[in-house]
């Protein structure tokens, strides 16, 4: 592939994520937002290789910083969903990428919702808790108790979000194999 149709790929896969990212839904609590931004990432994975998804990733969170900021929420939450995305891609590219069974498939996905969820508590008690604490004066720790906040909340949010992730990259990833092989 020559790199300027590499580079067209990542720019229409950002475009892609970008665009979905608009299109979030709330669960559990109103700040726990999914986003199915992360199938372009996932097919930039596929069709090029973890770098481009890296850069895709990037490229949308630049474009939702430049075209879609709110504030101090995208400030504090757009780096936590870069890690979350990135250690989920780097588990379907680190298993499945490499070798594209549906076995495979099923342990990034189990691998990347596992790791994802242990990232995003340690990620929420090291950086979310203390500045939405400081900067947006919501202090978790007070209203709902840490513990029960990481354990019952952010843990099982994450571990059903990369679930709700690979079924749907999985269902777009199947539906576009006959254009895929193309490309």
């Amino acid at each position: 592939m020559t790199n300027t149709r590499k580079l067209t790929l990542v720019a229409v896969l950002s475009a892609l994520s970008f665009i979905l990212m608009f299109y979030q839904f709330s669960f559990l609590i109103d700040f726990f937002k999914i986003d199915l931004s992360i199938i372009a990432i996932l097919l930039a994975l596929v069709l090029l290789d973890f770098k481009s998804a890296v850069w895709v990733t990037l490229i949308r969170s630049v474009l939702k910083l430049a075209l879609n900021n709110k504030g101090l929420e995208t400030l504090i939450g757009l780096p936590i969903n870069i890690i979350g995305v990135l250690v989920f891609v780097l588990a379907f590219a680190w298993i499945w990428n490499k070798e594209r069974t549906h076995g495979r498939f099923v342990l990034a996905t189990i691998i990347g919702t596992i790791s994802l969820s242990i990232t995003m508590v340690l990620v929420n008690y090291v950086y979310a808790i203390p500045l939405y604490a400081r900067f947006m004066n919501y202090d978790i720790s007070k209203t709902l108790g840490l513990v029960h906040y990481l354990a019952a909340m952010v843990a099982p949010f994450n571990l059903i979000e990369g679930v709700i992730w690979a079924i749907a990259f999985g269902l777009i990833y199947t539906l576009l194999q006959p254009i895929l092989k193309k490309i």
